[in-house]
């Protein structure tokens, strides 16, 4: 995979690499994958999907490994849509609502 083709520049342009370990948790659930199958996917080792998804927030990492992972997503159907941003397909989908909405921390 070539990292100066367009569209996937283009990702990296309208700053859909930044991606939370929670959005890849979902987007992995929405798809019925498990961790190996997603690793295979977008070509990065077992562990690296198992470090990301452990991740606290926003998931820091090699650039090239998250702009692989992002790019499998994409091809897989999955829009990540960042805090604030309109959804630009109008596919159905799940959002986290902000602090200010009605979801509240669970106690364990």
């Amino acid at each position: 995979m070539s990292f100066t083709n367009p569209q996937l520049l283009g990702i990296v342009n309208e700053h859909y690499w930044m991606i939370t370990a929670q959005q890849l948790r979902a987007a992995r659930a929405l798809l019925a994958l498990d961790q190996r199958s997603l690793a295979k996917a977008c070509g990065l080792s077992l562990p690296t999907i198992q470090r990301m998804e452990a991740s606290d927030g926003i998931i820091r990492g090699n650039v090239e490994s998250l702009m692989k992972l992002i790019a499998a997503l994409n091809r897989a159907g999955i829009e990540l849509i960042n805090e604030g941003a309109v959804s630009e397909s109008g596919g159905r989908g799940v959002r986290l609502k902000g602090e200010s909405g009605s979801r509240k921390k669970r106690s364990g």
